[in-house]
Protein backbone atom coordinates (compact mmCIF):
# COMPACT_ATOMS: atom_id res chain seq x y z
CA UNK A 1 0.00 0.00 0.00
CA UNK A 2 1.44 3.38 -0.85
CA UNK A 3 2.23 6.03 1.80
CA UNK A 4 1.72 9.81 1.54
CA UNK A 5 4.00 12.15 3.36
CA UNK A 6 2.79 15.73 3.50
CA UNK A 7 5.65 18.62 3.88
CA UNK A 8 4.66 21.63 5.85
CA UNK A 9 7.06 24.47 6.12
CA UNK A 10 8.07 27.53 4.67
CA UNK A 11 10.39 29.22 2.01
CA UNK A 12 13.03 26.20 2.41
CA UNK A 13 10.46 23.22 1.87
CA UNK A 14 9.09 25.79 -1.50
CA UNK A 15 12.86 25.62 -2.53
CA UNK A 16 13.65 29.59 -2.25
CA UNK A 17 17.30 29.77 -3.25
CA UNK A 18 19.70 31.90 -1.00
CA UNK A 19 19.21 35.71 -2.70
CA UNK A 20 21.16 39.07 -2.40
CA UNK A 21 18.28 40.99 -3.22
CA UNK A 22 14.92 41.43 -1.39
CA UNK A 23 13.54 41.54 -5.26
CA UNK A 24 14.79 38.38 -6.23
CA UNK A 25 12.01 35.68 -6.91
CA UNK A 26 14.38 32.50 -7.63
CA UNK A 27 13.34 29.00 -7.02
CA UNK A 28 15.37 25.81 -7.41
CA UNK A 29 13.77 23.68 -9.61
CA UNK A 30 11.56 21.03 -8.74
CA UNK A 31 14.07 18.37 -9.44
CA UNK A 32 16.76 19.64 -6.78
CA UNK A 33 14.30 20.54 -3.70
CA UNK A 34 14.75 18.48 -0.19
CA UNK A 35 11.52 17.54 -0.93
CA UNK A 36 11.76 15.75 -4.39
CA UNK A 37 15.70 14.26 -3.45
CA UNK A 38 13.66 12.51 -0.34
CA UNK A 39 11.00 11.19 -2.33
CA UNK A 40 13.70 10.01 -4.76
CA UNK A 41 15.29 8.23 -2.38
CA UNK A 42 12.33 6.74 -0.73
CA UNK A 43 11.48 5.16 -4.00
CA UNK A 44 7.91 4.13 -5.44
CA UNK A 45 5.15 3.59 -3.09
CA UNK A 46 5.53 7.13 -1.20
CA UNK A 47 3.95 10.28 -2.19
CA UNK A 48 5.39 12.99 -0.79
CA UNK A 49 3.43 16.46 -1.07
CA UNK A 50 5.67 19.66 -0.09
CA UNK A 51 3.78 22.34 1.47
CA UNK A 52 6.20 25.17 1.51
CA UNK A 53 5.19 29.02 1.79
CA UNK A 54 7.65 31.36 1.49
CA UNK A 55 6.88 33.46 4.75
CA UNK A 56 5.11 30.93 6.72
CA UNK A 57 5.11 31.27 10.40
CA UNK A 58 3.80 28.63 12.78
CA UNK A 59 1.19 30.62 14.62
CA UNK A 60 1.48 34.20 13.76
CA UNK A 61 -0.84 36.62 11.09
CA UNK A 62 2.17 38.45 9.66
CA UNK A 63 1.21 42.32 9.78
CA UNK A 64 3.26 42.87 6.65
CA UNK A 65 3.36 40.16 4.62
CA UNK A 66 -0.19 38.75 5.11
CA UNK A 67 -2.12 36.74 6.94
CA UNK A 68 -2.37 33.80 5.01
CA UNK A 69 0.96 33.09 6.30
CA UNK A 70 -0.06 31.76 9.74
CA UNK A 71 0.96 28.02 10.12
CA UNK A 72 -1.93 27.40 12.24
CA UNK A 73 -5.09 28.88 9.82
CA UNK A 74 -4.14 26.86 6.59
CA UNK A 75 -3.10 23.44 8.32
CA UNK A 76 -6.18 21.64 8.62
CA UNK A 77 -7.83 22.71 5.39
CA UNK A 78 -4.07 21.11 3.80
CA UNK A 79 -4.12 18.68 5.52
CA UNK A 80 -8.02 17.48 5.14
CA UNK A 81 -6.95 18.48 1.00
CA UNK A 82 -4.88 15.52 1.03
CA UNK A 83 -6.00 12.95 3.40
CA UNK A 84 -5.01 10.14 4.02
CA UNK A 85 -1.83 11.40 5.46
CA UNK A 86 0.37 8.84 6.90
CA UNK A 87 3.28 11.54 8.17
CA UNK A 88 3.51 15.13 8.07
CA UNK A 89 7.40 16.23 8.04
CA UNK A 90 6.77 19.81 10.44
CA UNK A 91 9.28 22.15 9.71
CA UNK A 92 8.69 25.78 10.56
CA UNK A 93 9.78 28.08 12.75
CA UNK A 94 12.46 30.74 11.17
CA UNK A 95 10.19 33.01 10.34
CA UNK A 96 9.00 33.32 13.65
CA UNK A 97 12.37 34.88 14.28
CA UNK A 98 11.72 37.92 12.68
CA UNK A 99 12.00 41.11 14.83
CA UNK A 100 8.14 42.13 13.98
CA UNK A 101 7.12 38.90 15.93
CA UNK A 102 8.82 39.51 19.32
CA UNK A 103 8.74 36.16 20.34
CA UNK A 104 11.87 33.50 22.04
CA UNK A 105 13.20 30.49 21.37
CA UNK A 106 10.90 28.97 23.90
CA UNK A 107 7.84 30.41 22.57
CA UNK A 108 8.65 28.84 18.87
CA UNK A 109 9.00 25.31 20.08
CA UNK A 110 5.64 25.68 22.05
CA UNK A 111 4.43 26.97 18.90
CA UNK A 112 5.31 24.18 16.95
CA UNK A 113 4.29 21.80 19.10
CA UNK A 114 0.61 23.73 18.93
CA UNK A 115 1.19 22.68 15.09
CA UNK A 116 2.05 19.28 15.84
CA UNK A 117 -0.98 18.94 18.67
CA UNK A 118 -3.40 19.85 15.38
CA UNK A 119 -1.92 17.35 13.15
CA UNK A 120 -2.53 14.71 15.90
CA UNK A 121 -6.17 15.82 16.23
CA UNK A 122 -6.77 15.95 12.61
CA UNK A 123 -7.91 12.42 11.98
CA UNK A 124 -6.69 13.26 8.86
CA UNK A 125 -4.20 9.94 8.89
CA UNK A 126 -5.42 6.47 7.54
CA UNK A 127 -9.20 5.04 8.56
CA UNK A 128 -9.57 8.28 9.97
CA UNK A 129 -6.74 7.91 12.79
CA UNK A 130 -4.16 10.49 12.90
CA UNK A 131 -0.88 10.96 10.90
CA UNK A 132 1.98 10.41 12.70
CA UNK A 133 4.37 13.59 12.91
CA UNK A 134 8.22 14.23 12.24
CA UNK A 135 9.07 17.90 13.91
CA UNK A 136 12.88 19.10 11.98
CA UNK A 137 13.73 21.95 14.14
CA UNK A 138 15.23 24.25 11.47
CA UNK A 139 19.28 25.49 11.60
CA UNK A 140 20.41 28.70 13.12
CA UNK A 141 20.15 31.83 11.09
CA UNK A 142 22.84 34.48 9.89
CA UNK A 143 21.25 38.25 10.18
CA UNK A 144 23.02 38.94 6.72
CA UNK A 145 23.00 40.49 3.80
CA UNK A 146 19.31 42.08 2.04
CA UNK A 147 17.22 39.94 4.45
CA UNK A 148 18.91 40.35 7.58
CA UNK A 149 17.69 43.55 9.03
CA UNK A 150 13.96 41.45 9.06
CA UNK A 151 15.32 38.84 11.75
CA UNK A 152 17.43 41.85 14.03
CA UNK A 153 18.12 39.85 17.04
CA UNK A 154 17.21 36.73 15.25
CA UNK A 155 20.19 34.79 15.29
CA UNK A 156 21.07 34.78 18.87
CA UNK A 157 17.72 32.95 19.54
CA UNK A 158 18.31 30.73 16.57
CA UNK A 159 21.11 29.35 18.50
CA UNK A 160 18.27 28.33 21.24
CA UNK A 161 16.08 27.30 19.17
CA UNK A 162 17.60 23.66 19.00
CA UNK A 163 17.35 22.85 23.14
CA UNK A 164 13.64 24.58 23.06
CA UNK A 165 12.94 22.06 20.41
CA UNK A 166 14.22 19.12 22.03
CA UNK A 167 12.39 19.83 25.55
CA UNK A 168 8.81 20.64 23.79
CA UNK A 169 9.10 17.11 21.81
CA UNK A 170 10.39 15.27 24.91
CA UNK A 171 7.49 16.63 26.77
CA UNK A 172 4.89 15.86 23.80
CA UNK A 173 6.09 12.48 22.92
CA UNK A 174 7.39 13.64 19.40
CA UNK A 175 10.15 12.41 17.13
CA UNK A 176 12.67 15.44 16.02
CA UNK A 177 15.73 15.98 13.96
CA UNK A 178 17.66 18.87 14.58
CA UNK A 179 18.55 19.98 10.91
CA UNK A 180 21.32 22.57 12.43
CA UNK A 181 23.64 19.10 12.84
CA UNK A 182 23.13 18.60 9.27
CA UNK A 183 23.14 21.56 7.50
CA UNK A 184 23.64 25.26 7.45
CA UNK A 185 22.45 28.43 5.82
CA UNK A 186 23.43 30.02 3.11
CA UNK A 187 25.99 32.69 4.09
CA UNK A 188 24.56 35.10 1.62
CA UNK A 189 21.33 35.37 2.93
CA UNK A 190 21.81 33.45 6.15
CA UNK A 191 18.08 32.14 5.92
CA UNK A 192 18.01 29.78 2.59
CA UNK A 193 19.69 26.90 1.63
CA UNK A 194 22.08 26.10 -1.20
CA UNK A 195 21.59 23.27 -3.48
CA UNK A 196 23.51 21.27 -2.02
CA UNK A 197 22.37 21.64 1.06
CA UNK A 198 18.95 20.60 0.03
CA UNK A 199 20.24 17.60 -1.51
CA UNK A 200 21.87 16.69 2.36
CA UNK A 201 19.04 17.40 3.96
CA UNK A 202 16.68 15.46 1.44
CA UNK A 203 18.92 12.41 1.99
CA UNK A 204 18.83 12.16 5.96
CA UNK A 205 14.90 12.85 6.00
CA UNK A 206 14.70 10.14 3.73
CA UNK A 207 17.17 7.43 6.05
CA UNK A 208 14.95 8.66 8.84
CA UNK A 209 12.02 8.25 7.38
CA UNK A 210 12.98 4.77 5.93
CA UNK A 211 14.38 4.02 9.58
CA UNK A 212 11.34 4.86 11.41
CA UNK A 213 8.03 5.78 9.76
CA UNK A 214 7.99 2.85 6.87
Amino acid sequence: MSKTILCYGDSNTFGTMPTASLMAQGRFGHEARWTSVMAGALGAGVEVIAQGLPGRTTVHDDPIEGAHRNGLTLLKPILESHRPVDLVILMLGTNDLKYRFSVSAWDIAASIGRLAMEIRASQCGPDGHAPQVLVVCPPPILEVGAIGPAFEGGAVKSQALAATCRDMAKRLDLPLIDAGAIIAVSPLDGIHYTGQTQISLGLALAKEVKEHFL
